[in-house]
């Protein structure tokens, strides 16, 4: 195999593990790198160019899988001369030159704080064929000013802020995100727009703590306010965000939620234990009650609001007791889903060194049983809306058996995912019309723990600008201020010159 002939564009692949912070990352990470001249090339394709890993830090494998795919990887650069490999994310600001190290066929090291360096990285470790490691401590530019090669056309996320200022004692992330940092809400805005002009339907704020946003130019009421002003935006349809944290939970975004018709009524907000002595030791500001106080203010609001959740089981010296306060707690928020965890013990957390870390049997034995719990709560909840007609956004990849159900699939208004019928010749939403994008009107006619179906023909079909441009094969892409940054491939094409009359 032979590196990309001369004058031809190198090819790229980015592989992405962790939270949406990294998947957003990603996004930019692809425009970078399209805009410094490289070409995307299919996951199915295993010859790349440049091969970068957005690795993630939180869980206690993630080591592990970096560096079992690292392995898989170097016979296949040993064959593709010229072969770049790439690793960057909270994994990278973690281990540092580790990395290169344990896997020294790896050419680039970048962490969270200078992803727009990794062009520049990359060319110099072709140059001087040497691995490149850059490491920074604070950010560097402010990830929103990138290019970003966006990966849906309908949907979108939108940063609002970098970084936490909280210090739960099983979380690595502040020390690999660094301080929060807010953007003013006036660049946030402007971006949402941008997407909206492209024609997608549905952002997603995005933040390690929405409500604490504002911190940094001192306003407490910042967050409510911006999801009202995104209200006012022409065009977008639904706002989501993620995620917010319970002690810094204010009133005054319950009532923005329920007064701005946009903001989906759909709430992620992490428990992660319903122990008041546990939440203690994580150094979780908030308790039970507040958390459920929270709950009932939001469903008083907005009764038809979809609630989800993270919970940790098993955190260092949890009792049974401590368990069934959890069990307690589930049970009274009613969930709509949750994502449960059993404690990861993460090196350089505080709670990696408290005393009654448990066996991995007693884990294993209450997280089965929260999730009999959680399964038997989301599945009632979903039993409810049986006979209800939904709005669906259509998606791309979420039904994984929709080839042979013959169904497509999308997420309500409320986030729930919907596999639905499409409907017959001459019916709104006839086979071979809806495109990813588009929203469909239709019945629920089953629920079951993890999703709902409706099988009959949909109510109603709106084709839309993101379905038009899913169907034309074309991405969003947001323009960044690049300084400088070189280019590698083959050059642009110079602007065609123009008559008079075009010019004008």
């Amino acid at each position: 195999m032979t590196t990309a002939a001369a004058g031809s564009p190198r090819t790229y692949q980015v592989r992405t593990y962790g939270c949406q912070m990294n998947v957003h990352d990603s996004e930019r990470i692809s425009g970078l790198l399209e805009q410094a001249g490289y070409v995307r090339l299919a996951e199915a394709d295993d010859n790349p160019d440049v091969v970068v890993f957005n690795t993630c830090a939180v869980r206690e494998n993630a080591d592990n899988r970096l560096y079992g795919n690292l392995g898989h990887l170097r016979p296949v650069k040993d064959r593709h001369p010229g072969m770049q490999i790439a690793v960057g994310g909270c994994l990278a600001q973690k281990d540092r030159g580790d990395i290169v190290r344990k896997a020294p066929w790896v050419d680039v090291v970048f962490g969270t704080h200078n992803i727009g360096s990794l062009p520049v990285l990359l060319e110099r470790a072709r140059h001087n064929t040497a691995a490149e490691v850059e490491i920074l401590e604070s950010l560097d530019v402010f990830p929103s000013t990138l290019p970003t090669r966006r990966e849906s056309t309908y949907a979108g996320w939108v940063s609002i802020s970098v970084g936490c200022n909280n210090t739960c004692t099983f979380c690595i992330v502040p020390s690999l995100r660094g301080k929060e940092k807010d953007r003013r809400p006036g660049d946030v805005l402007a971006e949402v727009r941008a997407l909206v002009a492209e024609g997608v339907l549905e952002v997603t704020l995005l933040g390690q703590n929405v409500n604490s946003y504002g911190v940094e130019f001192g306003d407490r009421y910042a967050f409510g306010k911006l999801l009202r002003a995104t209200g006012e935006i022409d065009g977008l349809e639904r706002v989501r965000f993620t995620s917010p944290h319970p002690k810094d939970f204010t009133d005054d975004v319950i009532a923005a939620m329920a007064e701005t018709p946009n903001v989906c009524h759909s709430l992620h907000m992490p428990l992660q234990s319903g122990s008041d002595d546990v939440l203690k030791a994580m150094r979780r500001s908030y308790r039970s009650e507040k958390y459920l106080g929270i709950i009932e203010k939001v469903r008083a609001a907005m009764p038809d609001a979809a609630i989800t959740t993270d919970i940790i089981v098993g955190f260092p010296g949890e009792t049974e007791a401590d368990f069934e306060r959890t069990l307690d707690v589930v049970r009274a928020a009613r969930f709509s889903s949750a994502f449960t965890f059993q404690y990861s013990k993460r090196p350089g957390t505080p709670a990696a060194t408290m005393d009654g870390q448990l066996p991995k049997q007693v884990v294993q034995e209450r997280y089965e049983r929260l999730i009999a719990c959680v399964e038997e709560i989301t599945w009632a909840e979903n039993k409810r809306l049986v006979g209800e007609t939904v709005e669906v956004l259509v998606a791309v990849g979420e039904g994984r058996k929709d080839d042979r159900t013959g169904r497509l699939s999308g997420r309500a208004r409320d986030g729930r995912l919907v596999h639905f019928a499409t409907g017959g010749p001459g019916e709104p939403g006839a086979a071979g019309t809806v495109r990813p994008g588009d929203i469909v009107h239709t019945t629920v006619t089953y629920a079951a723990p993890h999703h709902l179906n409706a099988d009959g023909a949909p109510l109603a079909h709106r084709r839309t600008r993101a379905g038009d441009a899913a169907e034309a094969g074309r991405a969003p892409r947001t323009p960044g201020v690049l300084l400088g940054l070189p280019t590698v491939g083959a050059p642009a094409a110079p602007p065609a010159p123009t008559t008079g009359c075009a010019a004008h």
